[in-house]
């Protein structure tokens, strides 16, 4: 077994999901499921099948954001993963429509951080073993960091 890093290469305002199905209907079914959530979104997806033919299938509302989780999910190369990129929504609008999609086993993270991606690989194929999400943390949060927290989510309309 052979284990690889795999660098999510997109632009720093492209949240991404990344996660892992069971069925080539994954693509059909996840785009209906983002484009259902919010009229505004904007998305890629890519999909990597695992038997057959074993290509990356992919939709997506925008060329551009459907290149960049094409080029990813190719990299990553483990059998059923799949990964959304998107603009003009958070993986928090859409989140639980995709964890709910029944074809969803797992979701290894969702975010706009610096995303890794830990890849085993043997004689038979790649898996995901997990992602590195972000940087580590630099201390805890003090009062101040509390109370800047809270008004952040209300300056982006999380909270009243």
């Amino acid at each position: 077994m052979e284990l690889k890093v795999v660098k999510i290469k997109k632009p720093e305002d492209v949240n991404i999901i990344l996660g892992q199905s069971h069925f080539i209907k994954t693509v059909e079914d996840l785009y209906e499921a983002l484009v259902s959530s919010s009229p505004q979104i904007k998305f890629g997806l890519g999909f990597c099948e695992s038997s057959g033919a074993c290509l990356v299938r992919s939709e997506g509302n925008d060329e551009e954001l459907k290149r960049i989780a094409e080029d990813c999910i190719l990299e990553i190369g483990a059998g059923h993963t799949f990964i959304i990129t998107l603009k003009n929504a958070y993986p928090i609008n859409v989140l639980n429509t995709i964890k709910n999609t029944s074809e969803v086993c797992s979701v290894f993270c969702a975010t706009a951080n610096p995303v890794s991606v830990i890849i085993a690989e043997t004689e038979e194929g790649r898996g995901v073993l997990g992602v590195i999400d972000g940087a580590k943390p630099k201390g805890k949060e003090s009062q101040e960091d509390i109370k800047w927290r809270k008004q952040f989510l209300r300056k982006i309309g999380y909270k009243l």
